[in-house]
């Protein structure tokens, strides 16, 4: 009971930090610098990307490594 308190209030502490970053990325987009719009929203894709990438790359090894050892 005490470990699922703790891991709550763990994962809470990070959402309330995350949130408060967007604030700065809505004052640069409102800005008016379309092309500094344009660079934020690429950039967020660009960061996006990779961790699905990653995660992707791990299943698909991870499902070879098993259909290998099934066999």
């Amino acid at each position: 009971m005490k470990k699922t308190i703790l891991f709550i209030l763990f994962s809470l502490s990070f959402v309330f930090k995350g949130l408060s970053q967007c604030a700065m990325c809505k004052a640069v987009v409102e800005s008016g610098d379309a092309q500094m719009a344009e660079g934020l929203n690429n950039g967020i894709l660009f960061l996006m990307a990779f961790p699905y990438i990653l995660i992707g790359t791990l299943f698909y090894f991870l499902y070879k490594y098993k259909m290998k050892n099934k066999n």
